[in-house]
């Protein structure tokens, strides 16, 4: 039988890139949100619970604002780095084998989509707007920002929870 040529997607390739598409939409619609009809800029910060509040903060930087003093220079490294990122994980996702893993970088590809492509093309920051400062937390965040933190989680767990393979002599 002759081998098959060609680019094949795993299952959980297809699990992954379809989770990075909800993510993407879920972060810009909510941004979308936040910026248009509940005027999130014009109200500055909007009290949910004493703990929580959503405040809007446009960050020119990487994660927390860190590197924002680099303007467009900074902006356009971001963007390359984080296209780069996105495909090598893009290639990755296609072979998936593990069902953590899948959803790993699903989440990873589509919090980098949604920060670090569409939103720093298109205006030049990102737009973050979840704040709970409440609890002590003093860095404000969105829903991407929240898609990369549970997959870079996930892929941890699943490092330190899969065992290692051997190779067979």
């Amino acid at each position: 039988m002759p081998a098959e040529r060609g680019f094949k997607i795993s299952r959980l390739g297809w699990l992954a890139y379809g989770l990075a598409v909800v993510t993407v939409i879920l972060d810009q619609a909510s941004k979308a949100y936040m910026v248009g009809p509940f005027h999130l800029p014009e109200r500055g910060t909007v009290e949910v619970l004493p703990f929580f509040h959503f405040s809007a903060v446009a960050n020119t930087g990487v994660s927390f604002g860190i590197f924002s003093a680099h303007g467009d220079l900074g902006r356009w490294l971001l963007v390359t780095f984080s296209a780069i990122v996105v495909g090598g994980l893009g290639a990755w996702a296609s072979r998936m084998e593990r069902l953590m893993t899948a959803l790993a970088v699903g989440l990873i590809m589509g919090g980098a989509i949604g920060n670090n492509l569409i939103d720093r093309v298109r205006l030049g920051a990102v737009i973050d707007f979840l704040d709970f400062s409440g609890l002590g937390f003093k860095w404000v965040f969105n829903v991407a920002d929240s898609a990369i933190t549970v997959g870079v989680i996930l892929l941890l767990l699943d490092s330190l929870l899969t065992p290692a393979r051997t190779e067979a002599s």
